[in-house]
């Protein structure tokens, strides 16, 4: 790929790629939150955001493959951010984003208190972690298999899913329509604002 020189007048140390568009998540202490690596050096990244990053410390960048880099958020600016890794990353590694797993949408853990609906009654529940096209959720029920439910939560839209696995208490929903990435990214904020 060819490197992109950056923006500003500033020279950089390290050469800059630009890719494609690499789906990714800034963990930090905060919550979880959706980004897209727009280009990347050995030093650092920039990203396309969706709302305002919490300025905290120790955040990580997690790519689709699991692989996980320390970063310093540099400066942000409307929908861009900038950030240094705190540590040499393995550009290469950046730009390929090997797996031997097929490609899964990226996934955010949370805690948001929700319900679900069921046949007319309704329930309490947790989700736990949630993507563009479900999401895992915590409930006391054993719903049944490609049961059609309501999932419902303070910041986010209705959404109608199918009950795909049950496992200890909690259950994998998928949803109907899958979620646009920018409006998962700003479900996801107002979610973890809501805790």
């Amino acid at each position: 790929m060819p490197p992109v020189r950056a923006a500003t007048s500033e020279q950089r140390a390290a050469q800059r790629y630009t890719l494609l568009i690499r789906a990714a998540k800034l963990v930090t202490r905060e919550g979880e939150f959706l980004c897209v690596i727009r280009d990347a050096s050995e030093n650092g990244i920039s990203m396309r955001i969706f709302h305002p990053l919490p300025e905290v410390a120790n955040m990580v960048i997690e790519l689709q493959n699991g692989d996980r880099y320390g970063v310093d958020l540099r400066w942000q600016e409307e929908d861009r951010a900038g950030f240094r890794f705190t540590s040499q990353a393995d550009i290469a590694r950046i730009i390929e984003s090997p797996s031997r797993f097929s490609k899964r949408p990226v996934r955010l853990n949370l805690t948001a208190q929700a319900e679900i609906e069921c046949m007319g009654r309704s329930e309490y529940a947790t989700i736990q972690d949630i993507s563009q096209q479900g999401a895992k959720v915590a409930c006391s029920s054993r719903l049944a298999l490609d049961q059609r439910v309501k999932l419902r939560a303070d910041g986010l839209p209705d959404i109608f899913a199918k009950i795909r696995w049950r496992r200890e208490g909690t259950c994998g929903l998928v949803f109907e329509n899958t979620l646009q990435y920018g409006e998962l990214a700003r479900i996801a904020q107002a979610l973890q604002r809501r805790g």
